[in-house]
């Protein structure tokens, strides 16, 4: 088959249900090589002064990318290009691709130059004021080449909200393992000859790689661009006018990350490299689960309220909250119960901490992955305001628990796991209840909660499961590394996630049939693409 026609069924439109399963097998891929990758990091370098250094670098760049540009695209732009392509006005929503390209680019070139010139400051005076000179100096000067980043980034998602919006996600999936692949070259190749700052340079050569993969995704999408911004078009200026709320609402997202590096800073030495490994490992289930079905489901409940149709789109958030839930159960459980097995695939010679840390936060899993569908029900409906609000609710709390609970007085890093973990539930609850007054009590009701007690009776059987097979297959001194703890592991999930289906099918849980109907399907045959 000629490469254009292998590129053109690869950028092929996909449905909901096989679009879920295609970014949840991606996410795993995809936390597996960061894993890989953050192992391979600690392996050479340790939790000592130049990972600190070296997490500390992204706190900069990785806030003005979010802050400013990643919560327009994901929840702004989608729903307005959405509105005005499926409903027949292509020319519309290619002035607006083609205006908040340019713009884009325009402020993340601004962002890199803001970057290199305060670097400098802000790293020692707000983010890790805790670090020696020593190790400042050495996250500036990382800090100053990922300036380069929120570039590369932004032009990337902008492509890629484009492909998500029209229902393609092959190339959205892939990007991300590129950049793995591109930190695990430095780490490999680089890193032996320039130290940390090898690290650094796979950084930049993975977001490069990742912009050429999704730059080959848009062809043959019939994109029409022009180096023009549209400043008189509607549906652009609805981005504008929702996205200062967006953006300000990924900032204190953000901003909360700011303030755990702020506080770990000033504990031990490796201790941001070490919450940043637990992060890490917590957002494995959360990527696979919550990312990944929310990322497939939003375009389709924005196309929803496009077609008039608020009554399928209540119907199919419900849907969508219940198999999320289902999956999140066993998600949880299985972290809390492996967080020493993770903890020591990751950090070789084991780190108490590390699982100590993910243990805590496990309690997580379930209202984080719920969060991710929760807020894009809103933002489908382009209500950026009450995300906000309970954002801002949600940093006002983490602030007082973190400086509360973090002190060395107390509980140290673990108090940081303990400020999310609080924090994230009361987020989520307040969402959800939210939401139901948002539509009018058609989120909150029989038909999301018919079927919960029965999925926690079940994930309470499951946990005895699991707790037994932990004492069958223990972590003994001995087992370190990949090879003599993934089996363990492996085996530990297969026990678990086959008892916890089984006994859903008996329960005769309708969550489990779509499930096992795609799973067959997607055994027997290739996703089929359009």
């Amino acid at each position: 088959m000629p490469v254009r026609r292998i590129a053109k069924k690869a950028s092929g439109r996909i449905n909901v249900g096989p679009a879920a399963a295609l970014l949840a097998a991606s996410a795993l891929l995809g936390n597996m090589l960061g894993l890989l990758r953050e192992r391979l990091i600690i392996a050479n370098f340790g939790f000592s002064i130049q990972t600190d250094a070296y997490r500390a670098a992204f706190a900069l760049p990785d806030f003005m990318y979010f802050a400013l540009i990643a919560g327009v695209l994901s929840v702004s732009f989608i729903p307005v290009f959405s509105q005005r392509y499926h409903g027949g006005n292509k020319k519309s929503a290619w002035e607006v691709t083609s205006s908040l390209l340019n713009l884009i680019g325009i402020a993340s070139a601004v962002i890199g130059v803001f970057i290199l010139i305060f670097a400098g400051p802000i790293l020692r005076n707000l983010i890790a004021p805790g670090l020696d000179p020593e190790t400042q100096f050495l996250a500036i000067s990382m800090m100053r080449i990922f300036a380069i980043n929120p570039i590369l980034f932004g032009i990337s998602s902008v492509l890629t909200s484009v492909q998500q919006a029209k229902g393609r996600f092959l190339y959205y999936a892939v990007a991300p393992i590129v950049y793995s692949l591109g930190i695990i070259f430095g780490t490999l190749i680089l890193s032996p000859r320039l130290g940390i700052m090898g690290v650094a340079y796979g950084v930049v050569i993975g977001a490069i790689c990742q912009l050429v993969v999704v730059a080959l995704g848009i062809r043959g999408q019939g994109v029409v661009y022009h180096a023009k911004i549209y400043w008189k078009n509607h549906g652009f200026r609805n981005v504008l006018k929702t996205a200062p709320i967006r953006s300000l609402d990924q900032g204190i997202d953000y901003l909360i990350v700011l303030i755990e590096l702020n506080r770990a800073s000033v504990l031990a030495v490796g201790s941001i490299a070490t919450y940043s490994a637990a992060i890490q490992l917590f957002n494995v289930p959360v990527g696979i689960v919550g990312m990944a079905i929310s990322t497939a489901a939003f375009p389709k409940m924005s196309e929803r309220l496009g077609q008039g149709r608020p009554d399928l789109f209540k119907k199919e958030l419900q849907q969508t909250v219940r198999v999320m839930f289902w999956l999140a159960v066993p998600a949880a459980i299985l972290t809390f119960f492996c967080r020493g097995y993770l903890a020591r695939i990751l950090a070789s010679r084991g780190e108490p901490v590390v699982a100590a840390v993910l243990g805590v936060l496990s309690i997580l899993v379930i209202f984080k992955v719920l969060y991710h569908i929760l807020a894009r029900a809103f933002y489908a409906q382009q209500d950026t305001k009450t995300p906000l609000k309970v954002s801002v609710m949600t940093l006002l709390l983490s602030i007082v628990l973190i400086f509360w609970l973090s002190s060395p007085e107390r509980y140290g890093l673990v108090g940081l796991a303990m400020a999310s973990a609080i924090a994230g539930t009361a987020e989520a609850v307040v969402m959800s209840i939210l939401l139901n007054k948002k539509l009018h009590g058609g989120f909150l009701n029989k038909g999301l909660f018919e079927p919960l007690p029965r999925i926690l009776a079940i994930g309470g059987a499951t946990t005895f499961v699991t707790y037994i097979m932990v004492n069958l297959l223990p972590v003994s001194a001995t087992d370190q590394g990949f090879f003599p703890l993934i089996p363990k592991f492996l085996t530990i999930c297969l026990v678990s996630g086959v008892f916890y289906v089984a006994l859903s099918y008996m329960a005769k849980l309708q969550e489990i049939k779509p499930f096992i109907d795609k799973v067959l399907k997607l055994v027997r045959k290739p996703v089929i693409v359009q």
